[in-house]
């Protein structure tokens, strides 16, 4: 996973981990699972587990000792995956999308981490895709995106069950450069807390740059 679009430090994310776990231990695991759209199968004697994807991979995380796995891969997945995994379980309260796009800015406390989040993906996703309209279109269909109808390129996303984003590039002329903008269904915050959302933006932006980096790399 390319982490330069995190927002956080490994620390912080052990102290959110740690958090999460004692929140997880509050739960009723067949209701979260019920409001987050995911599965949640019990494996017997109180304990069970729970089966998400994210950003197209499959996990799995054990309940009640939140030990997480990812299908088919032995290495166990990284602790910002499982903080974000635990999290999107523990906010998410069943609330249906809104149909509406917002700009980060726009979510509960986004203007507080807006400069940073803008600088860690949309800008560098300008840069890139900026003058290649078509490398983006490779990339977003690549990561199973939904064609939309903003600026001269635009795709929705579904990194989890019931969180969707998207994605909307503005091509550069000879007096303007290319522009991106990561936006987020209004409804965003009924699964995960602001800086969450702004490490899934970034998630997002570094899937979508790998992507057509290796498709430049193919042509």
């Amino acid at each position: 996973m390319d982490t330069r679009f995190l927002p956080a430090p490994r620390e912080r994310y052990q102290a959110a981990y740690d958090k999460a776990s004692r929140d997880m231990a509050a739960l009723d695991p067949v209701a979260a699972a019920e409001r987050a759209g995911v599965d949640y199968v019990e494996t017997g004697a109180g304990e069970g587990e729970f089966r998400l994807p994210f950003f197209g991979r499959k996990y799995a995380i054990a309940f009640p000792s939140l030990a997480a796995s990812e299908v088919g891969v032995e290495k166990r997945p990284s602790l910002v995956t499982q903080v974000l995994l635990l999290h999107y379980l523990i906010t998410a309260d069943g609330a249906p999308l809104a149909g509406e796009w917002v700009a980060f800015r726009y979510l509960p406390s986004g203007r507080v981490y807006e400069a940073a989040f803008e600088g860690r993906g949309p800008r560098e996703l300008g840069r890139v895709f900026g003058q290649d309209r078509e490398a983006f279109v490779r990339a977003a269909r690549a990561l199973d995106g939904h064609e939309l109808r903003f600026g001269d390129a635009s795709y929705s996303f579904r990194p989890l069950p019931r969180l969707a984003l998207a994605c909307v590039l503005w091509l550069g002329d000879e007096e303007l450069p290319g522009s991106a903008k990561v936006l987020f269904d209004a409804a965003a915050g009924h699964y995960l807390p602001t800086e969450d959302l702004a490490a899934v933006g970034g998630m997002l932006a570094g899937h979508l740059l790998r992507l057509g980096d290796q498709g430049l790399r193919l042509a």
